[in-house]
């Protein structure tokens, strides 16, 4: 039984330094440091435009308003095909039937009219993904042409902005590399080697958006479009140890 108990209490004693050592660990990490955040941008042309068309037509019945639509928007599908648009850049974004409503006007003395049904409108919604922006104006004045009156936003952006964001992503380490040496020098001490990096999340800028008035858009000539640049930025926190 002593040799047992003598057992337990020397398994005890060598446990004691391990179950600790974690906490001595992190108590003997507390290195000197800074944090800073660094930000880069990086610009380039875009190289693609998603469009947002839509056909509305209304009628004294919703199958009436429907064929009109149904008509228009076949229509306008068959020029983008023609423009060598393909059908996976085709997509229906939204679609719907909507009823009109007539409300009489209120009689002194008497009760409300119940309003009633004057007509239905259809709207149907077609997002475009144009990989030639040379078709652009072209695309936009033929698709009004043919029944698109409603819309018109464009938004341009890259199908692969990868190499753009490393860009940003170098200018943001150097930026915040450049604020942590400007602030150890002020102090009097030396910036040691970096401790951890995070990206922050949204650091992508919106892309440039631009509205076209279908209304505006006169049939006979293209409509004029400028795409300019698209921003990319990218945010980073970085810690650096620090020489003292």
């Amino acid at each position: 039984m002593n040799i047992a108990r003598n057992a337990i209490a020397s398994a005890l004693f060598l446990a004691t330094p391990l179950a600790a050592s974690p906490a001595l660990a992190q108590q003997a990490d507390q290195t000197p440091r800074i944090v800073v955040t660094g930000e880069g941008t990086a610009s380039v042309a875009p190289d693609m435009a998603v469009l947002s068309l839509t056909v509305l037509r209304d009628g004294k019945s919703a199958r009436e308003a429907l064929d009109a639509n149904s008509a228009a928007m076949a229509e306008v599908l068959a020029a983008m095909k023609a423009e060598g648009i393909a059908e996976r850049d085709l997509q229906t974004a939204n679609f719907s039937i909507e009823p009109q409503y007539y409300y009489p006007p209120r009689k002194e003395g008497s009760d409300p009219e119940q309003p009633r049904i004057t007509g239905y409108i259809v709207r149907n919604s077609l997002t475009v993904r144009l990989r030639d922006l040379d078709k652009l104006g072209a695309v936009l004045d033929k698709s009004v042409t043919l029944g698109v009156n409603q819309g018109g936003n464009i938004a341009f952006t890259n199908d692969d902005p990868s190499s753009t964001v490393t860009e940003a992503r170098i200018a943001a380490m150097k930026d915040a590399k450049a604020k942590a040496e400007t602030l150890t020098q002020a102090a009097g001490i030396g910036l040691g080697k970096v401790l951890e990096i995070s990206e922050n999340s949204g650091g992508r800028m919106p892309e440039p958006l631009a509205k076209v008035r279908s209304a505006m858009v006169e049939a006979s000539a293209d409509v004029p479009v400028a795409a300019g640049e698209n921003n990319y930025t990218v945010s980073v926190t970085v810690t650096f140890g620090l020489d003292q």
